[in-house]
């Protein structure tokens, strides 16, 4: 309405209430009344009370009230007209559109020199209108069309997580096909359409799958957790993809773009009339991981190759895992888990089975990053930080020396416990001890520090300051802590049980001495703990991440700043007992063992180990390594589980990697002989 009309019916308003006053008041007759019966005027005045005075003061107030009645409307109506107008209309306009969220692309994840690890590529995508779904006959037909149960696309329609009127995939990855025959055919389907979408793509099938994790829709933790005002954190709808594990999860913050906005005109019951503005999407920022695809493949492919192997020897090898670092910096060349998975099995959505298979027992759990998350007894590995102990707290010298017959009883007949090697070893001191892995120098160890009043708990001292029973702080979630026991953990955890069975005992040493017992360890831990001894101290914190590359240019907008988070301060004459101990396991311990590193141009140190699980009845196998030895510059772990040894397993998967770093592969064939522990 216009401020002319606005101004004429304001006059017209005045005018009609200035009448209705002059009718009451305005004649100079109205101080005479008139006499109905014809007779002559007479002066008004006095206490007449008449009923036509009571008329005339009724008229007067309803000619007050009516007055202020319509004063108060014309200046509610000059309010709205004049002073709101704006407001209203964005109300307006605001109940006749809405926006919808327009999906924005992820961020692409590299490795080290740039090739790709995951991608995005374009997706024909199937799209249908909110009020499909009641439509039985189109529901029908689209089913029909894409290979689908009308009930399964119903379902699809029905799903308003990304928005009311947001438009519903039905269908990804169609084929040409499909998409001529919605185009030929509009009038059929109406209310359907094909658009090109991003799907997370994986070029390299699962390689790395359980560094980069796998993305699906947001949860609803995610949602209550993106709520915070936080300045930083990102901001989600229902329905968006997100990381749900590894890197994508990680660094969801940076890998999820901005989404753009389009908006649309709907009518009263939110059905799409038309679209109007678009806001284009900005994609997310690629990440550059310190892997090298190159290493991380022949992890994978040796793995794979030793675990079947073991089972062509009938050994179960339920799982396996490899960590290769650069301990000068602490960046992850390559980590392996098997069993694996390929993300691509999480786009579009996963069915329930495969989500159920992926997470059951009878397949060993997939899903687990056995390298982080996966605890298990370190075994013989565990002996070079068990050295180091000794030294350092005065238990025993590098000239001390025990004799090994095969069976120890240092407490007592009645406690005697065996040497992996049950013929006996013979003479053995500290390097020989590592070298052929003596388990009656380390029970030796462990009944010292057990009569040690001073330092009981040297050994666990000298495992934490190495790490272990401690989270690392990699950039991968989903990290264990292990554990590193001792008496005060075996009171609590055993609360149900009798004191004596509480208390901690001599053996209990003698089990944490090789690695046995309640000690927990990941691949992860013990690889960063023998970087502490290649770097002899310092240890850096491991991380996957190199850098993340700017949106715009060649650039990048983080780079990666290694941290020493440890430095396990030990003589340097420690460390060189120990050096030339896990150097004997390499050239020494084993002809057969030996052959496969003599023919590799850099030497390596390197420790056999074999742990006893029982809760799962089988040994895991284990190996770690550093090189080249004299200037250290790459840590190498593996495992192996439910095998016969460490040596007979984990070793050639180090071994595959070690020859990948430096492009020397091993060309001796694999031997169950080599047993050594």
């Amino acid at each position: 309405m216009s401020l002319t009309v606005i101004l004429i019916i304001v006059c017209v308003a005045v005018a009609a209430a200035l009448v209705a006053v002059f009718l009451v008041f305005g004649r100079s007759e109205a101080n005479f009344k008139f006499d109905i019966g014809g007779g002559g005027p007479k002066a008004s005045g006095g206490s007449d009370t008449s009923a036509e005075t009571a008329m005339q003061g009724r008229l007067v107030w309803q000619s007050v009230v009516s007055g202020g009645v319509s004063a108060i409307l014309l200046a509610k109506l000059w309010s709205m007209q004049l002073l709101s107008s704006d407001e209203y209309a964005q109300q307006a306009e605001s109940n006749r559109t809405r926006t919808v969220s327009v999906p924005a692309p992820r961020g692409r994840i590299l490795d080290r020199n740039g090739k790709e690890i995951v991608t995005n590529r374009s997706s024909l995508t199937v799209l249908a209108e909110a009020d499909v779904a009641n439509d039985d006959i189109e529901l029908t037909l689209v089913g029909n069309l894409i290979g689908m149960p009308a009930l399964a696309v119903r379902r699809k329609v029905e799903d308003a997580s990304a928005g009311a009127q947001s438009l519903r995939p039905v269908a990804v990855d169609v084929s040409r096909r499909v998409v001529a025959f919605l185009g030929e055919h509009p009038t059929v389907f109406p209310g359907v359409s094909v658009a090109q979408r991003t799907q997370r793509s994986y070029p390299l099938g699962s390689l790395a799958a359980h560094v980069v994790g796998y993305t699906g829709t947001v949860t609803a933790d995610q949602l209550s957790s993106a709520d915070s005002s936080d300045e930083g954190a990102v901001h989600y709808s229902s329905g968006d993809t997100v990381g749900q594990a590894g890197v994508e999860l990680q660094y969801e913050s940076v890998l999820q773009g901005v989404a753009g906005e389009q908006t649309v005109y709907v009518d009263a019951d939110g059905n799409v009339l038309d679209y109007s503005t678009y806001v284009e999407p900005r994609g997310g920022s690629d990440v550059v991981l310190t892997l090298d695809v190159d290493v991380q493949g022949a992890a994978e492919e040796s793995i794979a190759r030793v675990v079947e192997y073991q089972r062509q020897r009938d050994y179960a090898a339920t799982g396996a895992c490899a960590v290769a670092i650069d301990c000068t910096n602490g960046e992850v060349v390559a980590m392996a888990s098997y069993p694996t998975y390929n993300p691509s099995i999480f786009v579009g959505g996963i069915s329930t089975s495969d989500w159920e298979s992926l997470q059951s027992e009878g397949a060993h759990y997939p899903l687990m990053n056995r390298a982080i998350a996966g605890q298990y007894p370190s075994g013989s590995i565990i002996k070079a930080l068990t050295t180091l102990a000794a030294l350092s707290y005065g238990i025993a010298t590098a000239s001390s020396s025990w004799y090994c017959t095969g069976w120890w009883t240092g407490f007592g007949e009645a406690y005697g416990m065996k040497c992996w090697w049950t013929s006996g070893h013979g003479e053995m001191n500290l390097v020989t001890g590592i070298t052929y892995s003596c388990d009656v120098v380390f029970y030796e160890i462990g009944k010292g520090f057990f009569y040690d009043k001073d330092n009981p708990n040297g050994m666990q001292e000298t495992f934490k300051k190495f790490g272990l029973g401690s989270p690392t702080g990699i950039d991968l979630p989903s990290e264990a802590a292990g554990r590193v026991p001792d008496a005060d953990w075996k009171w609590n955890y055993w609360s149900s049980a009798s004191d004596d069975q509480r208390a901690w005992q001599g053996g209990d040493n003698c089990n944490l001495s090789i690695g046995q017992g309640d000690l927990l360890v990941t691949c992860m831990q013990m690889v960063d703990a023998y970087a502490g001894i290649a770097n002899r101290g310092p240890i850096y914190k491991p991380h996957v991440l190199k850098s993340v590359k700017s949106a715009t240019g060649s650039g990048s907008v983080i780079d990666y700043s290694p941290e020493v988070i440890i430095n396990a301060e030990e003589d340097p004459a420690n460390f060189d007992t120990v050096d030339q101990g896990l150097s004997g396991v390499i050239y020494r311990e084993s002809p057969t063992q030996a052959a496969h590193w003599t023919n590799l141009d850099v030497a390596v140190c390197g420790k056999t180990g074999t742990a006893e699980q029982t809760s799962v009845g089988e040994p895991v196998g284990w190996f770690m390594a550093f090189a080249p030895a004299d200037n250290p510059r790459y840590v190498v772990g593996a495992n192996v589980d439910s095998v016969l040894s460490g040596a007979s397993s984990a070793m050639y998967v180090v071994r595959d990697i070690i020859g990948a770093i430096y492009g020397q592969p091993d060309d001796e064939p694999l031997d169950s002989s080599n047993v050594d522990r």
